[in-house]
Parts: C-alpha cells; structure tokens; sequence
C-alpha cells in the first residue's frame, strides 16, 4: 500500500522514495526510466509484463505529462493484462483500492 504522495515524493512502508519507481507486491524497483521520457513504451514495462499482474496502474505524473500511446494501450488488452492509467495522485488512490494482482508504475514529476 501506499501512504502518501506528493509531487516528486512518495511513501511506501515508512520509506520515502523520490525519483520513479515500479510498485511489486514483494518489492519496489526504484529510478525507473523510460526510453523516451515522458512517452511510456512496450518496452519501459517489460519487467511488469513478465511479472503477469491482471492490473497495472500507470500514474502519468502530478500533472499528467506522461504520454500513453495507443500501440501500448491495445498490447495489454491483447495480452489480457488491465491497464489504467491516471495522474499519479488519483493512480496512487486507486492502486490502493485494487485487491487483484497488481503493479504500480509511478512517474512522480510533471
């Protein structure tokens, strides 16, 4: 679960984490990057789709800046795998409204 968030900040048991990460149940994998930035790729999301959640939940930043083509969008549909995706704040609350087996991808900024 997460405990808070912020701009550039977020708290996950007790430790605070400031650069991207990727929310595992077990596990939060830190500085997460992404090939292009601000654009999420097939390919910045391997790691999670070898983990085969039903759920991930992208949070496109404290403003929304993180953009989600449609090629991305329509491969985890045809892989079966739920992706919602939403300012990170509102990502964060509904992250933690999820019982399904999930992952958390976090931008934190922008």
């Amino acid at each position: 679960m997460i405990e808070s968030y912020e701009f550039g900040k977020m708290k996950i048991a007790g430790k605070v984490y400031t650069a991207d990460l990727i929310v595992f149940p077990e596990r939060v994998k830190t500085n997460w990057w992404r090939r292009e930035g601000h654009k999420l790729n097939i390919e910045d999301l391997r790691e999670i789709v070898d983990f085969k959640p039903e759920v991930i939940v992208v949070g496109t930043g404290y403003y929304g800046k993180m953009d989600i083509p449609e090629e991305t969008k329509k491969f985890f549909e045809k892989i079966g795998i739920k992706l919602i995706y939403a300012p990170t704040k509102d990502a964060v609350r509904i992250f933690n409204e999820i019982s399904n087996k999930k992952v958390g991808a976090f931008h934190l900024t922008c």
